[in-house]
């Protein structure tokens, strides 16, 4: 499920990316607002950051751990992103991802996901070059 939802953001494939999550998701991703709600709000926001990366997107899955029950389960990873932006800018950044899946008619989709970057408190700046 992972490796297929990876493969479909680095070719910017946005059914293979939404395939995964719930029609209810609730996600706090990085890009405003605090949450989005629902499969439809979420697949706009990625479909906004597929369009503001120039060719595939560089996107890399590290440290996962999944733990599984019968019909609930929750992973977290570092994923790192990069690529050029349209406006000729480099990203590579790491992020901590965080995912809860519901087993739904035999298939496990994400119900709810957080998607962060650490803060540094003095200045409320993110701090993007860390790496695990």
């Amino acid at each position: 499920m992972i490796d297929g939802f990876v493969k479909a953001f680095r070719a910017k494939d946005i059914n293979g990316v939404v395939a995964i999550y719930a029609p209810e998701i609730v996600s706090f991703d990085l890009a405003p607002p605090l949450q989005y709600v629902g499969a439809a709000a979420y697949r706009k926001v990625f479909q906004e950051a597929m369009d503001s990366f120039q060719g595939q997107i560089d996107f890399e899955v590290r440290d996962l751990n999944i733990t599984t029950g019968s019909d609930v389960a929750y992973s977290y990873s570092f994923n790192r992103m990069g690529g050029t932006m349209k406006n000729g800018r480099k990203l590579d950044l790491w992020l901590r991802w965080t995912a809860c899946f519901q087993k739904i008619n035999g298939k496990w989709l994400i119900m709810h996901e957080q998607v962060s970057v650490p803060v540094d408190l003095e200045s409320g700046n993110a701090v993007l070059d860390l790496k695990p």
